[in-house]
């Protein structure tokens, strides 16, 4: 197997209220919750994966829910934007559903080629809904209301908003593979020939503009996919040859990973395939059971009387 990046393996944001997070994400959007577990520093806060079917590395956002959380700021040096592919002339439907639940959206516009959808979730975070130029195949998830011909497909890519972008595409282009595309005004566009799709990291260079502020409605961090962990350790050694700093391999349960802080100041992860989400549960029955880490299963009575109910 080539040490490559393979695009986009998760995307991990933070929200405010659980029970509100997983009735848009999966009523709304129609997306999968796949897991229900807790944050591995705070069990006493969930942590929340929706994706496909699944779980396919491409598909997977992730939401750590503090119930009464402030209101975050989107600003420079934060992954500011999520994009989903949707199929084309899908955009009808979604604009009445969002409508429908009085979710906040733009009107269509177009960048790169390419047609979008603006909208925000409940707590501020800002996503899009993109028809890419090339087709999609992947099969998305499907419920009562979200058919697969309007459903999204999982991630097409992501917007780093940044002071200075050099830094960060050095990052890019030198330890991860990824390569300049096309650039619009202050915008460019970053891909990696590795995948065909959540192949696309956008940089926004805006010298002037505040740093953001964590806090509900903004993104933690973004995670690059890699096949196992022999080539996780491959860039754990490519990222300290480039002069940063990265953390130890971490096990997650469904995949192995490693950390750093970009110049520009995103953290930037790494993630494995193995071992997924079919680990611990039936594929049938994922997201339904509140699973936790071996090291609180003793405290589970009390961790469950802390966290919300969910329905």
């Amino acid at each position: 197997m080539e040490n490559q990046i393979l695009g986009l393996h998760h995307i991990t944001a933070i929200a405010n209220m659980a029970k509100k997070n997983v009735d848009f994400y999966t009523n709304v959007l129609g997306l999968r919750l796949l897991k229900k577990t807790v944050n591995f520093d705070d069990p006493g806060t969930y942590h929340l994966y929706y994706g496909d079917e699944k779980g396919s590395a491409g598909t997977i956002l992730t939401f750590f829910p503090y119930e009464g959380a402030r209101r975050g700021s989107a600003g420079t040096g934060m992954a500011t934007n999520i994009a989903y592919a949707v199929p084309e002339g899908s955009f009808d439907f979604w604009i009445d559903r969002f409508e429908k639940h009085n979710v906040i959206y733009n009107k269509p516009s177009e960048k790169f080629g390419e047609k979008y959808l603006t909208f925000l979730d409940p707590d501020g975070l800002k996503l899009e809904l993109v028809v890419p130029k090339n087709l999609d195949s992947r099969t998305p998830w499907e419920t009562e209301e979200v058919k697969a011909e309007v459903a999204t497909k999982g991630f097409h890519g992501v917007t780093l908003t940044l002071r200075d972008i050099k830094p960060t595409a050095a990052v890019l282009t030198n330890v991860l593979g990824y390569k300049l595309l096309e650039q619009s005004g202050n915008r460019y566009r970053y891909i990696t020939d590795a995948v065909d799709a959540a192949a696309i990291i956008d940089l926004v260079e805006l010298p002037n503009e505040a740093r953001g502020i964590g806090g509900a409605g903004t993104n933690h961090h973004i995670a690059f996919r890699v096949k196992n962990e022999e080539v996780l350790m491959y860039f754990q050694e490519k990222v300290q040859r480039s002069g940063l700093s990265i953390t130890n391999k971490i096990d997650r349960n469904y995949f192995y990973s490693l950390y750093f802080r970009e110049p520009g100041g995103v953290l930037f992860e790494i993630a494995t395939d193995n071992p997924g989400f079919g680990i611990d549960e039936p594929w049938d029955q994922l997201g339904q059971m509140l699973l936790l880490p071996p090291q609180y299963e003793s405290r589970r009575a009390d961790i469950e009387a802390v966290l919300p109910k969910l329905d």
